[in-house]
């Protein structure tokens, strides 16, 4: 994974966020921007967040309303209360966790503070969500930022998109260059994931990072992992499964998990409701 950032940094010691990828002993030497894929139009940092050891977003589903209490999106693996394990699913614990809001330019413009987890996992995915104790317009009204709309729909291949990590203030500018049957890292597996071509090479600390469509603006996926030194399918080396059961390990390269499932998941106010027709994330 991209671990979070304490994780990397004990790796000096001894790759972000929490389940593998790249070291952030690196982030003082890689270059804050990669240039493959023009974007069609500009990604800034506006709506993105820093967690104390990861990046996020402040994130609207299609359907939300402006008087919605807020959702903010990072890994599975960032939470507060360390990884869940394979197969477990948290859904509405308390939390009174801070985000550094950012605006366009990166500048930390406030802070905002959840009131609980909605939901989080690191199976068949990995990701967290937590609700806000502020609306969107409260946000709007207060910084002048509005949040990024998760897509509902699957992105495709060759898809030119950016990382934007809220934490390192940094954006990772790459394509989808495909998907991966099933990803597995450690005990954690995940299924569909996003491979990145090589130019977005993101390190300790990206983990979270909101993944943009640049022609849309829109999310479609989470940063989450990385295969950081060949290794096959162990913490911070996960491997490519295909259907056929055929390993493919691909060293150097990124990952993130697809987000387009999750609007199907929340229904009126942005309550989550995993029993609603369509939705597929899993359940306690």
């Amino acid at each position: 994974m991209n671990k979070p950032l304490l994780a990397a940094l004990a790796t000096l010691a001894v790759t972000g966020v929490g389940v593998a990828p790249a070291a952030a002993s690196s982030a003082a030497t890689a270059s804050p921007v990669s240039s493959a894929a023009p974007a069609v139009r500009a990604v800034s940092f506006a709506g993105t967040v820093a967690l104390s050891n990861c990046s996020g977003s402040v994130v609207r589903l299609p359907a939300s309303e402006d008087d919605d209490p807020a959702l903010v999106m990072s890994n599975g693996h960032c939470l507060e209360t360390g990884f869940p394990a394979a197969g477990e699913v948290v859904v509405d614990q308390p939390s009174s966790r801070t985000f550094g809001l950012l605006n366009a330019s990166g500048t930390r413009v406030g802070t905002l503070r959840a009131g609980k987890i909605a939901y989080a996992t690191m199976t068949d995915t990995d990701v967290s969500l937590y609700q806000l104790t502020s609306t969107y317009a409260q946000i709007r009204g207060s910084y002048g930022i509005s949040p990024l709309t998760l897509n509902d729909t699957r992105p495709t291949a060759g898809t030119a998109i950016t990382v934007v990590s809220g934490y390192w203030k940094r954006t990772y500018a790459c394509n989808v260059d495909g998907f991966a049957y099933r990803l597995k890292e450690g005990e954690w597996t995940w299924k569909d994931s996003v491979r990145y071509t090589s130019a977005c090479q993101t390190i300790g600390g990206t983990s979270g990072s909101p993944v943009v469509d640049n022609a849309t603006g829109k999310v479609v996926a989470v940063n989450n992992t990385g295969n950081e030194d060949g290794g096959r399918c162990t913490d911070n080396n996960p491997c490519e499964v295909a259907e056929d059961g055929t390993v493919t390990v691909r060293e150097g390269i990124n990952y993130g998990q697809q987000t387009y499932q999750i609007p199907a998941c929340f229904g009126l106010d942005n309550k989550l409701d995993l029993s609603r027709s369509g939705c597929a994330l899993p359940k306690p």
